[in-house]
């Protein structure tokens, strides 16, 4: 239908053009003749024979008038040229009579598009009072015999052929509510067609506010521009506001908004009726230069036509053969259907045979009124549709590049594969190059996400284009990121030479892309770079062949193990140092160069730091050491005799789960570097059996590891400083990783032997008197931490109870330091599941004859009391120090105070704490111990050390007044090396309880007088210290005084605050009584009278 410009309900619509029709459509008769069949769908056809049947129709419903009237729809005649026609106006009557208002309506719309307006349908569907439900006189304007009046219901839409709604009509009957609302519907899109003209009206009158005769003095004198007008304003007022939101001015945008309230920012709309959006101010910008030169093209119109005698020959026969088929059909849903499909069929063959012939000449100059210019950039693009792959790729090469910039940050990923396809297949290399660049710099600060699908177009891009072509046209896109401000965009560059590596040209790996890596692992800051420059590193030494840069890729290695992060740190055990590695295999490098280089700096490193070693230096080597065991077992493996007797069978015993230790990576998982799992459970119960059975004869890659990594490893064991906890921790973890991967048999017949070689903890020397030397070393926590632990069974426990017990008894017997011993307990005492072990070697030493081994397993508690829980203490621990306690050697019962002390210091149970406490009080008070120097000395001395942690009760009511009464005692001691012992020992304790919190009374009674008797101790033997403590007396004055004038202040401030509590209770409870009058609210202020 063209009915879009056309308003049938329009009253005020002009007659003129009706007049000349009415003549026409007023015919002698208003039946059809008799001779005239009736339409089969009619509703009267049995009670109006002479009624015409379905006027709206476009087809004869006959064949004897079809030759006559191919369109009768549009005529409204009928019959040939000896019959009668029947008037269009009687037919309208007729339908608007029986009721038939969609079908009129229908009539009057094509009456419409073909000029032909009908007054009486005109009349009647301009008044909306037909289309109410009333009771009483039928509606003004209605002519009699038109229908009941007032009993009409609103009809339905116009539902013409081409716009029926078939869902519409069931077969239920009744469709009242279905009509009203397509008349409902019918009557809004006319109303949007008034308010859409009332638009342009409206805008038009706005263009025009400016008087005709200003406008003529504007043009006849260009030097006086024309004031704005206020569409004008409006519409760049939007502009701007778009411009500023855009360019992320965000505060000028508000300040604009605001200085325009009168104006809606977010609705073009607003600026003017009917009047489209222009582009954006850039764009405005770009193209003020090339609108003052239209490009002149040369454009050719043409027109198509169809003649009619092409059509089918024999139309009439199919017009008699559908109608004969529409009629066959039984339900109305069913005719619908069919009547839809015949109405579509000859309404478009009737179309063909109408063609208008015009001249080409009237042709053209009537289609230049809808030519589009397309002097535009995008006009351009727009004219001319691509034809061919590769006409669509330069269009893509064009148009991405205007795209790009306008498409928001969060969504630009979706253009990847746009831009990807284009640039893979596009014939131009400076356009790809634009392309590529635009990739880079697709998103200023691209997340993980947006870079891993950058990275995947990448090597699709690679795949498909092939070594050279990413050589060219994608590194030096790398290359020109590299220094970029935005660490994302450097992150990017170094993941992107991992990804691409297997598609590049294998001297370009080895050259610049090597160079990249290596210069952004020296210079970036970014911690997540160097961690990705890393993890690409491992990925190009998987894929380099050129032997000379083995030098090169170990630097590599030792910068990234040297660097600060954690996080790259991590990366290079988990990524860089499993590749390298792998690499180092293939070249027969892993034995020969690798693992003797790191051994070697190992050995340099203590040589050099004898008194103070490097830790961070040992622990960087001996960590990348443990990471090379892996493929260090590999290689035993696949060099072995029984490599060529390994087959995949189905009875292979599986790997039990803690066979390994967990590794760091899938990279140092011995399955993954040797091929499956399958395969290595092969290799795994081969070797089993060629060490319990056939020996090494033979197997160079395991002799090397027993004859020269083994030897090399326990004699820079031996030469660690056994105090320094983080290296022996080291080396501990080293061995055990060690002897675990290499397995159970490897470590009893291999790495035991050796180390139990060298310790000689053989009976013969038990009791000798000169020591072990060995045995002060780290060698020996080392071997009880790292070896004899690696397996949990219960022979190996007991060969740990049995080491850890000659040990204490050969360094007890020698008089040996008891470091070595100590590091052992230290290590072992971390670990929780070791508790009861190393309590069951310190009970075989409390029980021992020797009481120099009693005193060592007194001592020993003392640093197992610290990682043991309180139910051992109670159970297993306090049960032995009560035991030595009573043991008849002094020196054994004074080993036991630095345990007390440290369970007085640890433990939280109140039981405890007193037996603990009642012990120490007999040492203390007990006659038999009160010339007793030594035990003075270390009670002294444990005091000093766990009294800042104690419990504070313990501190006050034990702690200090017994320091009190030893200091008091200290004064009257005649000999002068006892009592400087003594006066030192309380020095110590004294200056480090001075920073806890004291009572006033506890200072008073018991710190202040033990300092002022220590003082005149040191006043005597040591000046320098009687100046401190003179300076300490003197605080502790000062804070005791400072402690009284505070309270009194504070009880002062406390009976001020309750006084201004009291007004402001007052005040307030006033204040709460008020209402909102100003008048109550002024007399709270007045004056009492």
């Amino acid at each position: 239908m063209a009915s879009g410009s056309v308003n049938p309900f329009n009253v005020s619509d002009s007659e003129e053009e009706a007049e000349p029709q009415r003549s026409d459509e007023r015919s002698p008769g208003a039946v059809a003749p008799a001779g005239r069949s009736p339409g089969p769908f009619s509703p009267q056809a049995e009670q109006e024979p002479g009624a015409l049947p379905f006027p709206n129709s476009r087809i004869s419903p006959s064949a004897d008038s079809a030759q006559g009237l191919p369109v009768v729809g549009v005529a409204g005649l009928g019959g040939g040229g000896a019959e009668p026609r029947v008037s269009v106006d009687a037919i309208a009557a007729q339908l608007l009579r029986d009721q038939y208002i969609l079908t009129a309506l229908e009539l009057h719309t094509e009456l419409l598009e073909a000029g032909r307006e009908l007054p009486r349908l005109r009349d009647y569907f301009s008044n909306p009072g037909n289309f109410e439900r009333q009771s009483g006189t039928p509606p003004a304007g209605k002519e009699p015999g038109l229908g009941p009046g007032g009993a009409l219901n609103r009809a339905g839409s116009i539902s013409t052929l081409d716009s029926l709604d078939f869902t519409r009509y069931s077969d239920d009957g009744n469709r009242e509510s279905d009509e009203r609302v397509a008349v409902l519907e019918f009557e809004l899109r006319k109303a949007k067609e008034t308010i859409q003209a009332l638009r342009t009206n409206l805008t038009q009158a706005a263009e025009c506010e400016i008087p005709s005769q200003e406008r003529k003095n504007y043009k006849s004198s260009p030097e006086i521009q024309e004031p704005i007008r206020p569409l004008e304003k409006r519409a760049l007022n939007f502009l701007v506001n778009e411009y500023l939101l855009k360019n992320e001015y965000k505060l000028s945008s508000i300040t604009f908004s605001d200085e325009n309230d009168d104006q809606d920012f977010e609705l073009w709309d607003d600026v003017g009726l009917n009047i489209p959006k222009p582009p954006d101010l850039l764009q405005l910008y770009r193209n003020c230069g090339s609108s003052s030169h239209p490009s002149h093209r040369e454009t050719a119109d043409a027109a198509v036509g169809v003649d009619a005698s092409d059509l089918p020959g024999d139309y009439i026969e199919v017009v008699q053969e559908l109608e004969y088929q529409i009629s066959l059909l039984n339900s109305e849903k069913q005719i619908t259907i069919w009547l839809y499909d015949l109405h579509t069929f000859l309404w478009a063959s009737i179309s063909l045979l109408f063609v208008i012939q015009l001249s080409p000449a009237f042709h053209q100059a009537l289609l230049s009124f809808c030519r589009m210019s397309a002097d535009s950039r995008l006009g351009s693009e727009v004219s001319r549709i691509a034809d061919s792959e590769e006409s669509v790729m330069l269009m893509l090469g064009r148009c991405l590049p205007h795209i790009v910039p306008n498409v928001l940050l969060a969504k630009r990923e979706e253009l990847i594969p746009l831009i990807l396809c284009t640039a893979c297949l596009h014939p131009e290399p400076k356009e790809r190059d634009q392309l590529l660049h635009i990739l880079f710099n697709l998103i200023k600060r691209p997340d993980d996400e947006q870079r891993q699908m950058i990275l995947m177009g990448c090597v699709a891009f690679a795949r498909h284009v092939g070594p050279t072509r990413v050589e060219v046209e994608l590194l030096p896109q790398c290359w020109e990121q590299i220094n970029h401000k935005y660490p994302e965009r450097r992150l990017l560059v170094a993941e992107s030479c991992g990804a691409l590596a297997p598609y590049l040209p294998k001297e370009i790996r080895s050259s610049l892309v090597l160079s990249m890596l290596q210069q952004m692992l020296a210079e970036d800051k970014a911690d997540m770079v160097r961690e990705a420059v890393v993890k690409s590193l491992g990925i190009i030494m998987g894929y380099i062949d050129d032997p000379d840069k083995y030098s090169q890729g170990f630097e590599l290695m030792l910068l990234s193990l040297g660097d600060l992060s954690e996080r790259v740190v991590v990366a290079t055990h988990q990524v860089f140092i499993p590749a390298f590695a792998a690499w180092t295999v293939e070249l027969g490098n892993l034995q020969a160069q690798l693992i003797p280089s790191l051994l070697s700096r190992i050995e340099k490193l203590l040589q050099q730091g004898e008194h103070s070693l490097d830790e961070h230096k040992l622990h960087t080597f001996l960590s990348a050491l443990q990471s090379l065991i892996p493929p260090l077992f590999a290689l035993v493996l696949q060099n072995a005799p029984f490599t060529s007797r390994a087959k995949l069978q189905s009875d292979i015993t599986p790997i039990e789960v803690t066979r390994f230790p967990r590794p760091a990576s899938p990279l140092q998982d011995v399955a993954t570097i040797i091929g499956s799992r399958e395969q290595l459970a092969v290799l795994l119960q081969l070797y089993e059996h060629q060490l319990q059975h056939e020996g090494t004869t033979g197997w160079d890659s395991l002799l090397w590891v027993v004859n020269q990594l083994l030897p090399q490893l326990i004699e820079i064991v031996g030469r660690i400083n056994v105090a320094s906890t983080t290296c022996v921790h080291e080396f501990s973890r080293f061995f055990w990783r060690l002897c675990r991967t290499f397995g159970k048999t490897f470590t009893n017949t291999k790495v035991k032997p050796q180390f139990q070689e060298i310790l000689r903890l053989s009976e013969e020397n038990v009791d000798a008197s000169a020591g072990n030397g060995i045995l002060t070393k780290a060698t020996v926590p080392i071997y009880a931490t790292g070896v004899l632990t690696c397996y949990n069974q219960e022979e190996d426990r007991k060969l740990l109870v049995g080491f850890l017990e000659d040990v204490m008894t050969t360094l007890s017997l020698s008089h040996a330091p008891l470091d070595s011993l100590k590091a052992s307990f230290v290590e072992l005492g971390a670990n929780p599941a070791y508790h009861e072990l190393l309590l069951t070697v310190l009970w075989y030493g409390v029980v021992h004859t020797s009481a120099l081994v009693r005193c060592t397993a007194a001592r020993m508690f003392e640093l197992l009391v610290k990682g043991v829980n309180e139910t051992l203490v109670a159970q297993r621990v306090v049960p032995a120090l009560i035991t030595l306690s009573s043991d008849p050697e002094i020196s054994v019962r004074i080993s036991t105070i630095p345990a007390f002390g440290t369970i007085m210091e640890t433990v939280t149970q109140r039981e405890l704490l007193e037996r603990v406490k009642m012990q120490l009080a007999s040492f203390l008070e007990d006659p038999q111990y009160q010339d007793q120097h030594s035990l003075h000395m270390e009670i002294i001395k444990t005091f000093g050390r766990v009294g800042p942690n104690a419990e504070p009760r313990f501190r006050d009511e034990f702690v200090l007044p017994h320091l009190h009464k030893l200091a008091l005692g200290n004064n009257m001691q005649t000999a002068e090396n006892k009592r400087m012992d003594i006066a030192s020992q309380l020095f110590e304790a004294y200056s480090a309880l001075s920073c806890c919190f004291i009572s006033e009374e506890i200072m008073v009674n018991h710190f202040l007088p033990g300092l002022r008797c220590l003082r005149t101790d040191m006043e005597h033997l040591s000046p320098e210290h009687e100046v401190i403590l003179s300076s300490m007396i003197k605080e502790c004055e000062l804070k005791v005084e400072n402690r009284a004038i505070g309270e009194a202040q504070g009880s002062m401030s406390i009976a001020a605050s309750l006084v201004g509590e009291d007004a402001k209770t007052k005040f307030l409870s006033k204040m709460g009584q008020l209402t909102t009058s100003g008048a109550m609210l002024a007399n709270v202020f007045q004056r009492k009278k």
